[in-house]
This record gives structure tokens, C-alpha cells and sequence, in this order.
């Protein structure tokens, strides 16, 4: 199954790591952001099929920019990408329309996350991790 990802992602450490999953199961990374603002601009020009975020940038915050990207196309499955791995975060990931959350702990939880997502929609309703 193809599929175009955007990363929105201020670390290009794990930018990198996540470009290197992706293009190991014949995923594209159809954009990169640094921060919100920039990821938000990409969503609206790329149209991904799912987009991978983390929490913690400049800007606004993984949460907010969701908020943003869900009221532009609440089809497109949000996934959160974090250190944090807190219950209240996933609650209000899950609020921002944000379809799993996934910790940076578990990497390998991302591949099944996209997998589900680009499945299944954008329906939030799970926690990975």
C-alpha cells in the first residue's frame, strides 16, 4: 500500500529516523516541517495520507497544530510521535482529533500505528504505548 507521509518533527535526528521506517516499508515522506506552523502550510499544499507529529516544538505544539489539520481535513488520520508518555496527553491528543499516540520509547509501535491509520481512518481510538 503506498502512501504520502508528512513529518512534523523540530529534532532532524528523529526526522531521520522516522524517514528511514517509512522508506523501509515503501512509504513516501511526501514533506517535512520543522514546527507547527510549517507542518500546517505543508498539510494544506501536500494532502498527505497520514501525518506523523510530535508534541513538543516551536510554535505551536503537536496537540494545537492537530486541532488546526483536523478542521482543514478531519479524513486524514494524525499520529503522535512523543517522549511524553503521559494519559492525559493521549486524552487530549484523542481530543485534537488525533488518531493514536505512540511513544518514541517504542518505535516500532509507529509502523503498526500508520498501518492501522492509513486502514482504517481517522477515527481516534487508540494509544500506543
Amino acid at each position: 500500500m503506498e502512501l504520502r507521509i508528512l513529518v512534523v518533527e523540530d529534532s532532524p535526528v528523529t526526522r531521520q529516523m522516522i524517514r528511514s521506517i517509512v522508506q523501509s516499508r515503501d512509504w513516501t515522506i511526501c514533506g517535512e516541517a520543522e514546527n507547527g506552523w510549517a507542518g500546517i502550510v505543508k498539510f494544506k499544499a501536500l494532502r498527505p495520507d497520514v501525518v506523523v507529529l510530535d508534541f513538543t516544538m516551536p510554535g505551536i505544539n503537536g496537540i494545537e497544530t492537530a486541532r488546526r489539520m483536523s478542521m482543514l481535513d478531519p479524513e486524514v488520520p494524525l499520529i503522535l510521535f512523543t517522549i511524553l508518555d503521559e494519559d492525559e496527553l493521549s486524552r487530549a491528543a484523542h481530543a485534537a482529533g488525533i488518531y493514536a499516540t505512540v511513544s518514541k520509547m517504542r518505535t516500532p509501535d509507529l509502523v503498526d500505528a500508520i498501518e492501522s491509520a492509513a486502514s482504517q481512518g481517522s477515527k481516534p481510538n487508540q494509544a500506543a504505548g
